[in-house]
């Protein structure tokens, strides 16, 4: 079952029926008048996000603090810094995301004097609320790649690494 995106009235006031990157495309092909690359994936990445972040609430987590947990248990004693590049997330954000799990008790942070070989690593706390939110996650994960197709993913996924060569940069 293929997948669409439709804006709804009733969610936005001023939307137009459809999906809104198809809306005012002149019909040359010059990419100046195609929408804009970024903005596009951006709307998708919140669009994803609220959804994910709906099926991990339970669990009292967001995706954000998922992928970074998860990213954190996948490279253990990684510094901090290497966890924020791995993620595409700038070390200021990263470390504010961090701070707030540590308050938590999800996290313990070493190395806390250096900056550069600043550690993580996952308590049993939040080992627990990974446990207990992994289903939600699963739930969204199976529910988005399961409508959209398999092979459809792996080849968007293959579609953004190409368009993150465009601009110098590796996503995967």
């Amino acid at each position: 079952m293929m997948c669409t995106h439709h804006f709804s009235r009733d969610r936005h006031p001023y939307a137009i029926p459809g999906p809104c990157y198809a809306l005012d495309v002149p019909t040359s092909t010059s990419a100046a008048t195609l929408p804009c690359a970024c903005n596009a994936v951006k709307k998708l990445s919140r669009l994803l996000g609220r959804g994910y972040d709906t099926a991990l609430a339970e669990a009292g987590i967001n995706v954000t603090q998922w992928a970074v947990m998860r990213c954190i248990g996948r490279y253990p004693g990684v510094p901090l810094s290497h966890i924020a590049q791995e993620l595409e997330l700038d070390r200021t954000s990263l470390y504010r995301a961090v701070s707030v799990m540590v308050r938590d008790g999800w996290l313990e942070v070493t190395g806390v004097d250096d900056a550069r070989s600043r550690t993580a690593r996952i308590t049993q706390r939040g080992k627990r609320v990974l446990a207990k939110a992994a289903s939600g996650w699963e739930g969204m994960q199976n529910r988005v790649i399961g409508q959209f197709g398999v092979e459809a993913y792996q080849s968007l996924l293959a579609e953004l690494d190409r368009l993150a060569a465009c601009v110098g940069e590796d996503v995967s």
